[in-house]
């Protein structure tokens, strides 16, 4: 299993840096579909492995040399990811797991819309 964590992870930084995500849209799903996690373990797995080092330091770092990172909106969304990683936790401790699997689906598949229809807009 150490070689599949290592490829999740190593997939989920190359599209946190080119698309800033991971977590969510690569690393749960992989967790599930792949090492056969179940969805609550996989969540927590992947707000571990952001949470336990500076995981984003050297893309964000990249952004910030060529002006394309505004540090105070990081911070303030850092303090919000914060806050609300630790009610977010606590609230789907008391979600039964396949509910948690389902409504994760469905957020994907509306932001992916949602996405698709505002590129057009600009």
């Amino acid at each position: 299993m150490v070689p599949l964590f290592l490829a999740i992870g190593l997939v989920a930084g190359v599209l946190a840096g080119f698309f800033g995500v991971g977590g969510g849209v690569l690393i749960i799903p992989a967790l599930i579909l792949l090492a056969h996690f179940p969805t609550k373990l996989a969540l927590g797995t992947s707000l571990g492995a952001i949470a336990l080092l500076p995981v984003g330091l050297l893309g964000a770092y990249t952004y910030y040399r060529d002006g394309n990172l505004n540090v105070k909106a990081s911070l303030l969304i850092a303090l919000g990811i914060f806050l609300g990683a630790w009610f977010g936790a606590r609230l789907a401790q008391h979600v039964p797991g396949a509910i948690l699997q389902r409504l994760f689906a469905v957020f994907i598949a509306l932001m992916a819309i949602r996405l698709w229809v505002d590129a057009g807009k600009g």
